[in-house]
């Protein structure tokens, strides 16, 4: 969900809006110190899905927060992923602004998807218009992905 001067915009993404193509960073994303010693251990041992999320600063004074009601839902199964952690990005009710800088990034972790699952949406379900929507990601064998929030 954005808002921007008071307003709440809905976003939502439909096929094509997601970067297939990993930008020229290292594809393992990096996490402060402090944020792995905050996450439970046996989360470290276990396999995630990493969603890199960029948003340009189209808006001054632009918003954005994400909900605990966010998940992976493969779109050939009712499989579900749970957000695990946020980096980067506050909880509902709580806002992150957008420096005026160009681009912000977030970090998002889910739990795995089985595999058996080939593409993805990101929902954020939420009371309320205007949840980030993304639609029809397509798995790869790193399961660390990129999309952009225009």
């Amino acid at each position: 969900m954005l808002l921007f001067g008071g307003t709440y915009y809905p976003v939502i993404f439909t096929k094509g809006s997601t970067e297939t193509t990993p930008p020229p960073v290292k594809t393992t994303p990096k996490v402060d110190v402090d944020v792995l010693a905050a996450i439970e251990t046996e989360w470290l041992e276990d396999a995630f899905i990493y969603v890199h999320c960029h948003v340009p600063d189209h808006w001054k004074d632009m918003l954005i927060r994400i909900w605990r009601t966010t998940f992976l839902i493969d779109q050939q199964s009712p499989a579900r992923a749970a957000l695990l952690h946020a980096i980067n990005i506050t909880y509902a009710p709580l806002w992150t602004q957008v420096p005026r800088n160009g681009r912000y990034s977030f970090l998002l972790i889910f739990e795995m998807l089985p595999k058996t699952c080939s593409i993805f949406d990101l929902m954020e379900e939420i009371p309320q218009p205007g949840g980030f929507q993304i639609r029809s990601i397509v798995r790869n064998q790193t399961d660390v992905y990129h999309v952009t929030l225009d």
